[in-house]
């Protein structure tokens, strides 16, 4: 069950994410109210990926949590304070809040998908609806930058789950990968499960690759020029994931090893060299 007691500031200190580095541009308040719907997102998670309760005491939380972000009120609980006021404050449908908990609830009964569009749908949810989110809160004015947050959307998700398909298996049984690939490369289920590392494997995580990186590609031909300084931190944490899904390409994927990470310097390299363009870039104008 999630804890009442804890803030949004603390929840986002306490998962050490990526986000913060993005987020460290943005003015104060954008940044505390990201910082809110960062948690949102982290409690619903850890709601569904909880190993002390029952499936029964996940869906009737996290039907509990849908409610309140569809109807806009919350019982005392912190983050949901904090979350509700977001879309009349930003204004975005309460529905896309209700979708990230839908997306989320899918992994208490979903643990497999058939085909790549099924993944898709799922990705859809629990990621590019957080980017169409964060892209209002960050001050994105442009129709096309929605799209924009849909596909980059998809390409974080898709490299979230090439990196994490180890963790995946082995923490909670959950193949994201589609059955359909599976086939297609001669690598069965019980192979991810066991977290057999065959050329087949390479050739399978090969072809997601191919995918996520078409996503990357598709998101930056979409970027507006308007909202590239709205849009910086999103831009940022796609360098990150754009940076990781590459170097699981080099290092061919050792996913049931280790789990693939940038080093802090790197990171904020990215974080300087984006702030620095940006900056170059409005002296310019």
């Amino acid at each position: 069950m999630s804890d009442p007691s804890l803030s949004s500031a603390e929840i986002a200190q306490r998962a050490k994410s990526n986000l913060a580095l993005a987020l460290s541009c943005l003015p104060e308040e954008r940044r505390r109210d990201m910082i809110s719907f960062y948690a949102f997102c982290r409690v619903v998670d850890d709601i569904a990926d909880s190993t002390t309760s029952s499936e029964a005491e996940k869906e009737k939380e996290l039907a509990h949590w849908r409610r309140c972000v569809s109807e806009g009120f919350a019982p005392g609980h912190p983050v949901l304070d904090e979350v509700v006021t977001l879309p009349r404050k930003y204004g975005f449908p309460r529905a896309w809040l209700a979708e990230i908990v839908d997306g989320v609830s899918s992994d208490l009964t979903l643990v497999r998908y058939q085909t790549y569009d099924q993944l898709l749908a799922y990705c859809y949810k629990v990621a590019s609806v957080v980017g169409l989110v964060s892209a209002e809160i960050f001050g994105a004015t442009q129709p096309q930058s929605r799209d924009y947050a849909i596909k980059l959307g998809y390409a974080l998700q898709l490299t979230n789950i090439i990196r994490d398909v180890g963790q995946d298996a082995q923490e909670t049984g959950r193949i994201y990968l589609p059955l359909e690939d599976l086939q297609k490369f001669g690598v069965s289920e019980q192979d991810i499960l066991e977290g057999k590392h065959s050329q087949r494997f390479i050739h399978l995580m090969d072809f997601e690759y191919v995918r996520a990186r078409e996503m990357y590609d598709q998101a930056a031909k979409l970027l507006p020029k308007q909202d590239r300084d709205a849009l910086l931190p999103a831009r940022m944490m796609g360098q990150v994931y754009f940076e990781i899904l590459e170097k699981l390409h080099q290092e061919k994927y050792p996913v049931f090893e280790k789990r693939c990470r940038l080093s802090a310097a790197r990171k904020m390299w990215i974080l300087v060299s984006y702030m620095l363009r940006s900056w170059i870039a409005r002296c310019r104008r």
